[in-house]
């Protein structure tokens, strides 16, 4: 399996390659930075230099081409000025989507997050805010898609603990943390299984093995 991920170095993209590679299949990751270029080698991706803020759809298609999926994990980054989280996390997203039904790539899944689809509360952190807006417009869009296998994930709040393998997946989880290395795999476990294509989820840590908890929300 190919599989182009948008965002590329981030900490769950660079977990994510690392095991796609690992059991043989081909990681593509699209970075912004040429620097960047060795964490990903180092992993055993490919990367692919491409700024999703200034590029075009044709431009980003061409490197979707011949992929079996796509996985958009991109994101501004919580220090980034508001305006980027218009231009990453809603515009290269949908920028993203757009490439990849250009490319005819159907299998497509956001990596997002909770409670987007709820105005932030009074009080929020103005960039917060922005971020959970531009992450809830950007998932409505690719959920009004019909030209694409889509899946969206929502963690819960991301740790750098050691993977447990052991989550807690369904469309309503409640809040709770979850480490980014069993984000990683669950995304694979998603790229597996056809089936969750249409689904909103949401993810956070648990007693059930994911391969087992992949298979429970499709049942």
């Amino acid at each position: 399996m190919r599989v182009v991920i948008a965002g590329g170095h981030g900490q769950v993209a660079l977990r994510l390659e690392r095991l796609l590679a690992g059991r043989g299949d081909e990681a593509v990751g699209i970075i912004r930075k040429p620097e960047q270029a060795g964490d990903l080698v180092a992993v055993g991706a490919e990367p692919v230099v491409c700024d999703l803020e200034s590029t075009t759809v044709g431009d980003l298609a061409s490197h979707l081409e011949g992929a079996d999926a796509a996985v958009f994990a991109a994101g501004a980054g919580s220090g980034s000025l508001i305006t980027r989280k218009g231009t990453v996390d809603l515009g290269a997203a949908v920028m993203f989507a757009d490439a990849a039904e250009t490319a005819g790539v159907r299998r497509f899944i956001v990596v997002s997050a909770m409670r987007v689809e709820q105005e932030p509360p009074q009080g929020t952190d103005p960039g917060f805010a922005a971020y959970l807006r531009a992450k809830g417009a950007a998932d409505a869009d690719v959920r009004a898609r019909t030209g694409l296998d889509w899946t969206i994930l929502r963690p819960g709040r991301l740790t750098d603990e050691p993977g447990t393998g052991l989550v807690t997946l369904a469309e309503s989880t409640g809040r709770a943390d979850i480490t980014r290395d069993d984000v990683a795999a669950v995304l694979v476990g998603l790229l597996d299984e056809p089936a969750t294509a249409g689904r909103t989820l949401e993810l956070i840590g648990g007693d059930t093995p994911v391969t087992s908890a992949v298979a429970e929300v499709v049942r």
